[in-house]
């Protein structure tokens, strides 16, 4: 490593400890009165000058106040003669956040020019990865799991991320089960109506999540005794210590309005 890029590391290093400690003076040390950053909040085209880089940190120094981390886990810098950047990985949140997802990461990339001998940045980005993403897999594994579990006729595995308090709308009667014992004994009666394999998946499967909430929806299809049939289902999880569970989910089947009856037949 070069004396520049040991610099820029030093420089990099300490400035994450004033970020955390709230010196707004150290934090602007090594800023060049151009500098541009693009940050995680607003605006989307930037802050753009040493002053309006200023006025951003207030409000994330009172948030590190009330007990956030701002750590460096890593930085790797490359150095010409009057040219570098440097990225950076942080831990960055709440300490409860952090434990239940110690994996997250802020990341940071920093753009320095040297002027009269002195290393100054001249542009920051940071950003955190899209979570929803992952989440939205994590979702999407949890109803693999359960297609699994169903063709194997293991009724724990389907139940493995059901909440206790859960609340279904299932295709038979009453309106509304009420707790996991209830559609427990639900899932229990189609398993054994059948004399063979039974299988469940949700071919279309659409995910959103925001948050520690997540909203899964499609067409259901199952097979049983040589029979395929589909119906409606929406499902909605929660992110209860890191794990996805499903707190409420609402089956259903058409009817024809001209007779009441539920069309079990339909196919898309």
């Amino acid at each position: 490593m070069s004396d520049d890029e040991k610099t820029i590391r030093t420089q990099i290093e300490r400035w994450a400890e004033a970020v955390h400690r709230g010196d707004l003076d150290a934090v602007l040390a090594d800023r060049s009165p151009d500098v541009v950053m693009f940050d995680v909040p607003p605006p989307q085209d930037g802050v753009r000058g040493i002053d309006a880089y200023r006025a951003t940190w207030p409000p994330f120094f009172a948030w590190l106040a009330a007990g956030a981390l701002f750590e460096v886990v890593s930085v790797e810098v490359t150095a010409g003669v009057d040219v570098a950047f440097a990225h950076a990985l942080l831990r960055c949140g709440m300490p409860d956040d952090l434990a239940a997802d110690p994996d997250a990461r802020l990341r940071i990339t920093f753009g320095l020019r040297k002027r009269d001998g002195r290393w100054l940045v001249t542009h920051e980005h940071h950003s955190f990865p899209d979570a929803s993403l992952a989440d939205a897999g994590a979702v999407r594994a949890l109803h693999e799991r359960w297609y699994a579990a169903t063709a194997a006729n293991d009724l724990d595995g389907i139940m493995d991320g059901i909440v206790d308090d859960v609340v279904s709308f299932e295709h038979e009667a009453p309106l509304v089960h009420r707790g996991a014992d209830a559609v427990r004994e639900v899932c229990r009666g189609g398993l054994e109506a059948s004399t063979g394999t039974v299988t469940w998946d949700v071919p279309d499967l659409e995910v959103v999540v925001s948050g520690d909430l997540a909203v899964g929806w499609g067409l259901n299809r199952v097979t049983a005794d040589g029979r395929e049939w589909w119906s409606r289902g929406t499902r909605v999880f929660r992110r209860r210590a890191g794990r996805w569970e499903l707190t409420h989910q609402h089956v259903s089947y058409p009817y024809d309005p001209a007779t009441g009856a539920a069309l079990t037949e339909l196919t898309p």
